[in-house]
């Protein structure tokens, strides 16, 4: 085995996903990791053939054992016991610095993460407690008057809030935010006002931990000063990690493009930052031990910089053991073992970073570069880059293969003719110095383009399957953007470090800096705005996976074997990449029956309905009520990644029951990544959301149909009712009672997709003698102005299901709502105890299913 590291690296991560999913005793694998030991070593030295394998079963039972023993010494939540109780006073100190930033509605808010010490109840009973906290404090208008108070690092802070777990969405293929924050630290989160924040004397963190916040926040504040406000946030989300000032548009074109990379801090930058100070040493002919330990300790203080995030950090590990393994090994070796060096640490450290995306990601793009992009420059564009080497010596060219001398003779061909247009003594020099530079411009250009090509294929499949996205112009987008990246990140460091020195002397290098930054956000917004970034992709089958995951595994053994295997090996990594991104995936529904799930979107409504013959319409996205400026978009980080999950790419068509946020709020990302064929509505009330609504789905073709009481027709087998709004039903502002009523009929059973409809229409639905229906998506979240009693005891449901958020402050359900209904024997799901539910109407029965089972 070249790379034995690397693949007793595969072996233990594969290890990690059999302990997470096939679960047994410690023992059991201490002991089959200890047989296929003493059995790979008995084979060692007669059947080496038999001895690899049984090394890899037993790498593979390590990492079975590794994931369980860590996942059984897991730390306990002490902050559990007081969240989602009473008030409670906290004091904590901070873990990092506050970071000051626009909140929902315009107003200014503070997040804070802090390092809890003591909880204190409401009966005064006081506990010493450990556990990270998240806090937003937020700003009331009086406060305004004065500069806000930032909080630094270290500081001790009392204040009196609710405490909450941190929660997920109860919908499958949506993000696992709680195991998110608990990676990060988080056990629970809490709001307060900044009146409220009262500073205590002392202090708590460890020293190297202040210096450390100091610093980055004397960084900061140099870079806001050479580059402002607008700029800044993003030199500083680049540079150190702080993107809590970059807005959602602007990361949104980003990951249209596939340069997401260049705005965060990751691999990439670190990459960026130790080059130059590597080449750097190398051009000074320092010995490899000391240009190691150089480029080790810069970087060592870039990562510091930035906060020592998950993803920085494990890039800088990765980068540091590379350059240990290049003093004891060669070539592809040192690049392959070096990244199964890295994923062990990682991995042993923390197992379950394996299912983190951005290690799957990180480590993804270097096996793409090591194993299969580095290999086919070695044998195609390499040996042109080394024959520029000493371009006027012909002594050289009998040094090198046949074809590159040729080729070295026909540049110096190129180099005389030119000559002849030159004035001047040492024209030959000049112009054979011309054309050495300009042929190894071309030729780094190549370089740049293949290992962007190479690294994008292979991330096809973790695109599609964490950012549902295709990844289209990821080539182009690169190609552009990552070479200016490379000048952009040197130049802003030196930039920032003259600034100490002199402002007047950091001017040139930030001028050029903000040019780069500019040239970076033209080309990000100009490819951005092609029709081919805005392609969504489902989430790819657990089949389409292992076929890619196949194919780059192919692709990498065979990059070093002969051309034609090598051409085949890239061939088949881009049929699997083109599969990934371009091949519908087939839906997973229940045919020949008709499905009503909704959806968990917090205090929201949102359903998709899928018909007996395969239609799929989704009435209302969710939304944030008043929040018009939150970087949360529950359209696309929640209702989209369902879809995406059962396989749907497209809907045919979207209803809008009325013009209320917590309904229509999520419709324009669900237009934009589904593009229905038709939009539903039930009136045009003065509403600028709706009216910027409608004027979208013109704007991308979308028909639009209003309904009214009375309207029926046919959906893919099933039979679509309308029974409110009134036929005279005249809107003038968004209210409940807009509500677009739809009954949904196959067979023998229905659906009754009530909406936000108050008394007033249940009334009227009750006496039109034609409310009756098997399943009740009750009004208004349970809410005491719906479900009355007359309109239950029409529609006699024999389930209903009530969407609303878990602790919402409006107290919906109702305790009265909920009693009418169990009092009537109805069976009750709600989305805020639930999660997301599915009913499914054969005609004759309902079956009511939870997710995962």
């Amino acid at each position: 085995m070249r790379q034995p590291v690397f693949w007793g690296a595969l072996a233990f991560a594969a290890g990690i996903g059999l302990g997470a999913y096939a679960w047994r005793p410690s023992l059991w694998w201490m002991a089959a990791a200890a047989a296929f030991l003493g059995s790979a070593a008995y084979f060692l030295r007669q059947r080496f053939v038999l001895a690899v394998p049984l090394a890899l079963a037993a790498f593979i039972c390590l990492g079975a054992l590794c994931f369980q023993l860590h996942a059984s010494s897991e730390r306990p939540n002490e902050l559990e016991a007081f969240c989602e109780h009473g008030p409670v006073t906290v004091i904590g100190n901070l873990s990092r610095d506050g970071a000051l930033r626009e909140g929902p509605f315009g107003e200014r808010q503070q997040r804070l993460d802090l390092a809890a010490e003591s909880a204190t109840d409401e009966q005064g009973h006081s506990t010493s407690v450990a556990g990270g906290m998240r806090l937003t404090i937020y700003y009331k208008e009086k406060d305004y008057s004065a500069e806000p108070l930032l909080f630094e690092y270290g500081q001790r802070i009392r204040f009196r809030t609710v405490l909450h777990q941190p929660r997920n969405y109860g919908n499958p293929g949506g993000m696992d935010t709680r195991g998110y924050l608990r990676r990060q630290g988080i056990d629970a989160l809490a709001s307060a006002p900044a009146a409220e924040i009262e500073v205590l004397p002392g202090g708590g963190g460890p020293h190297v931990g202040a210096l450390l916040a100091a610093a980055r926040r004397s960084v900061l504040a140099r870079i806001k000063l050479l580059w402002g406000p607008r700029d800044g946030a993003l030199i500083a989300a680049m540079l150190v990690g702080e993107h809590s000032l970059v807005d959602r548009a602007t990361r949104q074109s980003f990951q249209s493009t596939g340069t997401f990379h260049v705005l965060v801090v990751s691999g990439l930058n670190v990459g960026l930052m130790a080059f130059p100070v590597f080449w750097l040493m190398r051009r000074l002919r320092m010995n490899e031990g000391i240009t190691a330990l150089a480029t080790m300790l810069v970087t060592a203080v870039f990562v510091l910089l930035t906060d020592m995030g998950a993803p920085i950090l494990r890039a800088a590990i990765m980068l540091w053991i590379y350059l240990a393994a290049r003093l004891c090994y060669r070539g592809s070796r040192a690049r392959l073992n070096a990244a199964g060096i890295a994923a062990l640490a990682l991995l042993l450290a923390d197992p379950r970073v394996l299912f983190d995306a951005s290690f799957q990601m990180t480590f993804i793009a270097v096996l793409a570069i090591a194993g299969i992009g580095v290999p086919l420059l070695e044998r195609t564009l390499e040996p042109y880059r080394s024959g520029l080497w000493f371009l006027e010596s012909t002594n050289y060219d009998m040094h090198v293969e046949p074809h590159i001398a040729q080729w070295r003779l026909d540049l110096r061909l190129i180099a005389g003719r030119l000559a002849n247009f030159l004035p001047g003594g040492r024209r030959n020099q000049i112009a054979l110095w011309v054309v050495g530079k300009t042929t190894g411009a071309g030729i780094a250009a190549g370089e740049i383009l293949l290992i962007s090509t190479v690294m994008q294929l292979a991330m096809v499949a973790p695109m599609a399957a964490y950012m549902h996205r295709a990844g289209l112009l990821g080539v182009p987008s690169n190609a552009l953007v990552v070479p200016l990246t490379a000048i952009l990140t040197p130049m802003a460091m030196v930039s920032v470090l003259f600034s100490y020195v002199s402002t007047a002397l950091a001017w040139f290098p930030a001028r050029l800096a903000s040019m780069l930054l500019h040239a970076i956000l033209g080309s990000v917004g100009l490819l951005g705005g092609m029709r081919a970034s805005g392609v969504r992709v489902a989430t790819p089958s657990a089949t389409g996976l292992l076929g890619f995951g196949a194919a780059f595994a192919l692709a990498m053994i065979v990059a070093r074997r002969r051309r034609v295997l090598a051409i085949s090996g890239l061939a088949a990594l881009f049929a699997a990449a083109v599969g990934i991104a371009l091949v519908p995936r087939i839906p997973r529904i229940r045919a020949g029956e008709l499905e009503v799930t909704a959806l968990d979107v917090g205090q929201g409504d949102s359903l998709l309905v899928i018909s007996p013959q395969g239609k799929t319409l989704l009435v209302d996205a969710g939304g944030l009520t008043g929040q018009p400026r939150s970087n949360f978009d529950l359209g696309e980080d929640v209702v989209s990644p369902y879809l995406w999950s059962r396989g749907i790419a497209h809907l045919d068509a979207a209803a809008v029951t009325h013009a209320h946020a917590d309904h229509m709020g999520g419709m324009p990302a669900i237009l934009a990544n589904f593009h229905p064929r038709e939009l539903w509505i039930s009136g045009r009330p003065a509403s600028g959301e709706l009216d910027a609504l409608l004027a979208e789905a013109r704007t991308q073709g979308i028909q639009l149909r209003e309904f009214r009481e009375g309207a029926r027709f046919a959906f893919g087998g099933a039979d679509v009712e309308v029974l409110s709004p009134p036929r005279d039903w005249i809107p003038r502002r968004p209210q409940n009672n807009d509500t677009l009523v739809l009954k949904l009929n196959f067979g023998h059973t229905a659906a009754l997709l009530e909406g936000d409809a108050e008394k007033r229409i249940e009334r009227r639905m009750a006496m039109s003698g034609n409310a009756h229906a098997d399943l009740l998506k009750v009004g208004h979240h349970g809410s005491a102005t719906s479900s009355t009693e007359e309109f239950l005891s029409a529609v006699q449901p024999r389930y209903a299901v009530i969407s609303a958020g878990a602790h919402n402050h409006f107290g919906y359900p109702r305790p009265e709502v909920l009693g009418r209904l169990e009092a009537d024997h109805v069976a009750t799901f709600r989305t805020d105890v639930h999660g997301a539910v599915s009913f499914f109407l054969d005609g004759r029965s309902v079956d009511a299913r939870l997710p995962g089972r």
